[in-house]
């Protein structure tokens, strides 16, 4: 990520760092130590000082208000131990060299440098670590593939769904056509056919263990059609995020589209337009015209609050329901 704002290069610190959140002596959670590259990297972090709270947010406002380089190259060096400490939580995900994972985790670090904003109370380390997962995520999910099935959430379910009607078609007797494909998948033709190419075209054998020393075969270690990793690992940090926001959101709504947000839009029991319109005595046409102008504020403010979200969740969006 080159950015002329932000110094990327992370080499040549030397402070004393004490308490660090990831040791360098052995640790079972941790990918073989016996790798160089990364032993000598945990020492070489080992030395850089934490910072307190205060000193947090008065290199973030210095960073913020004057560009200072200094300011931010000492919030990202205080930090690298907690790439480690998230990387670690996704080494399971990725059977290569862990020094990636920490590189793109890197990258999501100085990312959140820039964007932090120190007067809303949030932690940086919090704030941080929502990025450093979120590229952690993106780069495994990129690139974890045998074989590219896609990256969207639709594009691995018709990965998971398109062998098994085709042999359902042939079961029946039918005759697998793409056309017959989509209509039964609910998906596009050309979907059909550009994923059975992917599909009839391997770049490995499934059947083909991983190493020559394992018994575990190249398909163990395709996407699951459940919730993907990401959702999984970093739901529970999004939507504490989401919560936060949206309760700020509440203290600048009036009291029509409050109800609208907390009764039609948060709830799985959501009131009808005539309900609410009956409550303030005003017509259906009219509440429906308040909720539309507050689905364009919520996605204004939370787009700008949260950038890129709909990136690292697979594109998923949330479902608004219209009551008649």
């Amino acid at each position: 990520m080159d950015d002329p704002d932000l110094d990327t290069d992370l080499g040549g610190l030397d402070n004393p760092y004490e308490n660090p959140l990831v040791s360098v002596e052995d640790d079972e959670n941790l990918p073989a130590l016996s790798n160089p590259a990364l032993h000598r990297y945990l020492q070489e972090i080992s030395q850089y000082e934490l910072l307190t709270r205060e000193e947090t947010d008065e290199l973030a406002i210095r960073f913020r208000e004057q560009g200072d380089q200094d300011a931010a190259y000492r919030l990202v060096s205080s930090n690298l131990r907690l790439v480690v400490k998230v990387a670690m939580d996704f080494q399971k995900y990725w059977m290569q060299n862990f020094m990636d994972l920490i590189q793109e985790g890197n990258v999501g670090l100085v990312q959140a440098t820039k964007k932090f904003d120190p007067y809303r109370g949030v932690k940086f380390s919090y704030y941080a670590a929502y990025w450093i997962r979120a590229y952690v995520l993106k780069f495994i999910m990129d690139n974890w593939r045998l074989v590219k099935i896609g990256t969207t959430q639709a594009q691995r379910k018709l990965f998971f769904s398109l062998n098994k009607e085709r042999k359902l078609l042939e079961g029946q007797g039918f005759q697998a056509e793409p056309k017959l494909l989509a209509e039964r998948l609910n998906v596009k033709e050309r979907e059909v056919i550009e994923m059975g190419q992917r599909m009839d075209n391997w770049d490995v054998s499934l059947e083909s263990p991983v190493r020559s020393d394992s018994e575990d075969e190249q398909k163990n270690f395709l996407p699951s059609e459940g919730p993907g990793i990401e959702s999984t690992v970093a739901g529970r940090e999004i939507k504490v995020k989401l919560t936060e926001l949206l309760d700020i959101l509440k203290d600048k709504l009036n009291d029509k589209e409050k109800m609208i947000l907390e009764q039609r839009l948060l709830t799985d029991e959501p009131l009808t337009l005539q309900n609410i319109a009956d409550r303030f005595e005003i017509s259906r046409e009219r509440v429906r015209q308040i909720e539309v102008n507050l689905l364009k504020k919520m996605k204004k403010y939370l787009e700008a609050e949260m950038p890129d979200i709909v990136d690292y969740f697979d594109g998923e969006k949330i479902v608004i329901r219209s009551d008649s």
